[in-house]
């Protein structure tokens, strides 16, 4: 009796309280709407009986547990068949999206099989049986992309093959884009794409062989560096300079390279330079002179200031990269490399530091100095100069490079400070690499001479 009397006070509570939040609400609209919205609240806070009362009123309590029981089962089939709904349309969604990939990667086949009659489509098995299933005795290097081999086709043409890593920062969108840009573009100076290979996870790129690997391996080695004279430099540089004027001038498509470096310069067997890995390249329309992006992709040391900082990216990018490789090219040493330039930290500011002081021949590599006239060392070294300016409103387009490096009549300006040129060790602190602030220009930066 007791406990009646306790639950019946308890449902006088719940309908004083009812009464009080209608009346301080004001609200005029029926009461059982008020108490189908609070109705979790209720559930969570009294007991079935007293939700029963509350909900029902003082009717015959069997007659409100007939009414209330269903509506409970409805709500909670409802419930359950929204939640079933939700976690299949997640499924749905994440098919869609692998539905997604697979059909771009089909539009790409078609597009390559419909415009591209030099490129060939490999099957999987063809390059497993070319690259002796992608051993590592054929491993040639690895790059950001992924790992590289040597192949060899059943008709005995020799290959390269770049098989995209899982892990690799690269996806499905660069490996696209190198696809279709390459594959219209034909010049000397451009490495040649034979094809390609898409297969379930696989994809892969298949390039013509470079046997003379890339420039890096040759001009950063002491044994080999001297294998390279000045007269196959120079036609090394000059290719360069074409392969670039070409992308950004008379190509089918205005193309900014945006990664370009020494480990990306091949070399066939007569050492002519090739430049490659264009994954990272954009394609600018007619009119435009610059882009932006948020994700600054590249190598550090080799990537000019604005693009850097703010992303912007221009023909004058590549141009930038261009100077920095000229300098590496004359002087055997990276930009960016573990041993110091005397109190500079890069090759940039130790050239400008020889330049202001007359001394620029004391940059040109001993086993190159010989052949060079002075002459012709300063005017190199002032074409890298005007390359690597930090505006690049002053720095020259690669049209004006290639006319500067084939003529001796054009006169070239006297060039402004390089960018980064004020990166300098702390004398106080060398041990510990400590850079001075001596401008808004200096910055402290990762660098990877290795690549990307």
């Amino acid at each position: 009796m007791e406990g009646v009397q306790n639950k019946r006070k308890r449902g006088c509570g719940i309908i004083k309280i009812e009464e009080s939040w209608t009346q301080k609400t004001n609200l005029a609209r029926p009461l059982t709407e008020i108490k189908r919205l609070f109705l979790w609240q209720y559930l969570l806070t009294y007991s079935f009986d007293d939700v029963l009362y509350l909900c029902i009123g003082r009717k015959n309590k069997l007659w409100s547990i007939g009414v209330a029981v269903p509506l409970l089962a409805i709500l909670l089939c409802c419930i359950t068949f929204l939640w079933v709904r939700r976690r299949k349309k997640g499924n749905v969604s994440l098919q869609d999206k692998v539905g997604m990939d697979r059909t771009e990667e089909n539009a790409l086949v078609w597009r390559i099989e419909e415009k591209s009659s030099g490129f060939t489509l490999f099957d999987l098995s063809q390059l497993q049986r070319a690259t002796e299933n992608f051993s590592e005795g054929n491993r040639l290097g690895r790059g950001g992309f992924g790992p590289v081999y040597k192949g060899q086709l059943s008709d005995g043409q020799e290959i390269a093959v770049k098989r995209l890593a899982s892990h690799s920062g690269q996806g499905f969108t660069e490996f696209r884009n190198e696809v279709e840009l390459i594959a219209k573009l034909q010049h000397t100076n451009l490495v040649r794409l034979l094809g390609c290979c898409i297969e379930g996870e696989e994809k892969i790129l298949v390039y013509e062989y470079m046997p003379n690997k890339s420039l890096d391996f040759f001009i950063f080695d002491e044994n080999q560096s001297s294998s390279l004279n000045w007269s196959k430099r120079r036609v090394i540089i000059e290719g360069i300079a074409q392969g670039l004027l070409y992308l950004h001038k008379h190509s089918r498509l205005r193309v900014i390279h945006r990664d370009l470096k020494a480990s990306n310069i091949l070399l066939d067997q007569d050492m002519n330079p090739k430049i490659s890995d264009f994954g990272l390249a954009r394609i600018f329309g007619s009119n435009d002179t610059e882009g932006n992006t948020k994700r600054v992709v590249g190598t550090y040391g080799y990537m000019s200031p604005e693009y850097a900082y703010k992303g912007i990216y221009s023909v004058k990018s590549d141009v930038f990269s261009f100077g920095v490789l000229l300098f590496e090219i004359l002087s055997g040493k990276r930009n960016s490399s573990s041993h110091q330039f005397g109190d500079f930290l890069n090759l940039l500011g130790y050239t400008w530091h020889l330049w202001e002081e007359g001394r620029w021949l004391e940059l040109v590599e001993a086993s190159i100095s010989k052949e060079m006239h002075e002459a012709e060392a300063r005017r190199y070294i002032n074409i890298a100069l005007m390359c690597v300016q930090e505006n690049a409103d002053d720095r020259p387009t690669m049209s004006d490079v290639v006319a500067a490096l084939n003529s001796e009549s054009v006169v070239l300006p006297e060039p402004k400070h390089p960018a980064y040129f004020n990166l300098r060790v702390s004398k106080a602190m060398e041990s510990a690499t400590v850079v001075e602030s001596c401008s808004l220009n200096d910055v402290t930066i990762t660098q990877d001479p290795e690549g990307r």
